[in-house]
C-alpha cells in the first residue's frame, strides 16, 4: 500500500491519544483516503487499547494518571473548539472515554473492597473477643466448681445449719473450710421479690461492729441453691453467726430486712 509504511509507526500513538496535531492531522488524512490496511490497523490499535484498561490491577490510578488523563481530554476539547479544529470524527474518541471510565470503575471497586474487608474483619475480631469473654466465664466457673467440691468433701470444713424463719422450715446448709472459702447450699429455697435478690451477711462477735455484707444469688427454676464464697472473713472465731436478707437487686451495704436464714458461728456448732 503506498505510502503506508510511515504511517503504520504512527497508529499505535494515534490509538492511545499521544500524537501531536500535526501528525494526526497527516494520519486522518491518510485514513479518508480509504486506506483499508491502515484502517484495519487502527481498529486492532484501538482494541488492544481499551483490553488494556481491563487488564489494570486492582488499585486506585496514581494522581498523576488521572492528571495527564483529564490533560489529554481537555486538550481535545480545546483543540476542537478552535475554528481550524479537526473534524467532527475527530472529537474525543468513545474507546477514551471507555478506559478512563474502567479506571474509575476499578478504582471504586477497590475502595468498596477494601471496606469490606475492614468489616469482615472487625467483625472476626469482636467474634474473637466475645469467645474469649465466654472462655473466662467457662474457667471461672470450673475453678468455683472446684473449690465448691474440695470445701465440701474436705473433712476440716465445718458444718453450719442456718436455719429458716418460714414456716415450711426450709434451712440451708453451709460448710466453712479456714482457707478455701465457705459454700452455703439449700432445696426448695423460695425466689425472692422481683428485682430483689438474697444476701449474704457475717455477724461479727464484737459489740457495736456493723454486719459485713457479701456475695449475692438466687435459686434457680428448681429452687436449688448455691454460694460460693472465695474470701469470707479470714478467722471464723470471730464471727458470731451467718445470716441471709432479702435485699434489692445489686445488694445493699447495711440489711434492709429482717434475716431470713440465720446459723450460729462455727466454734458454737462445731461438727463436721
Amino acid at each position: 500500500m503506498k505510502n503506508c509504511d510511515q504511517f503504520r509507526e504512527l497508529i499505535e500513538a494515534y490509538a492511545l491519544g499521544a500524537l501531536d496535531p500535526e501528525e494526526r492531522s497527516q494520519l486522518e488524512a491518510h485514513l479518508a483516503t480509504g486506506c483499508a490496511d491502515c484502517a484495519k490497523a487502527l481498529e486492532e490499535a484501538r482494541w488492544l487499547v481499551c483490553q488494556l484498561a481491563y487488564t489494570a490491577p486492582e488499585a486506585a490510578p496514581s494522581d498523576m494518571l488521572k492528571g495527564r488523563l483529564m490533560q489529554t481530554v481537555r486538550a481535545e476539547a480545546q483543540s476542537q473548539a478552535k475554528p481550524h479544529a479537526l473534524p467532527a470524527k475527530s472529537a474525543i474518541p468513545s474507546w477514551l472515554w471507555v478506559g478512563v471510565a474502567a479506571l474509575l470503575v476499578f478504582s471504586v471497586y477497590s475502595a468498596w473492597n477494601a471496606r469490606r474487608l475492614e468489616n469482615e474483619i472487625r467483625e472476626a475480631n469482636a467474634r474473637y473477643a466475645a469467645l474469649r469473654i465466654d472462655g473466662q466465664k467457662n474457667q471461672e466457673q470450673l475453678a468455683m466448681a472446684k473449690r465448691e467440691a474440695m470445701i465440701l468433701m474436705d473433712p476440716t470444713s465445718v458444718k453450719i445449719m442456718m436455719s429458716g424463719s418460714n414456716s415450711q422450715g426450709v434451712q440451708l446448709e453451709a460448710k466453712w473450710h479456714p482457707q478455701l472459702g465457705l459454700v452455703v447450699m439449700g432445696d426448695k429455697i423460695p425466689m425472692p421479690s422481683p428485682h430483689h435478690v438474697l444476701q449474704l451477711w457475717f455477724i461479727p462477735k464484737e459489740k457495736g461492729a456493723k454486719p459485713m455484707p457479701s456475695m449475692m444469688t438466687w435459686p434457680d427454676a428448681n429452687g436449688k441453691f448455691v454460694m460460693v464464697v472465695s474470701n469470707p472473713p479470714d478467722s471464723m472465731d470471730n464471727t458470731k453467726a451467718l445470716a441471709i436478707t432479702e435485699e434489692p437487686e445489686g445488694g445493699s451495704h447495711w440489711p434492709t430486712t429482717t434475716p431470713i436464714y440465720v446459723g450460729p458461728s462455727p466454734d458454737a456448732n462445731p461438727s463436721p
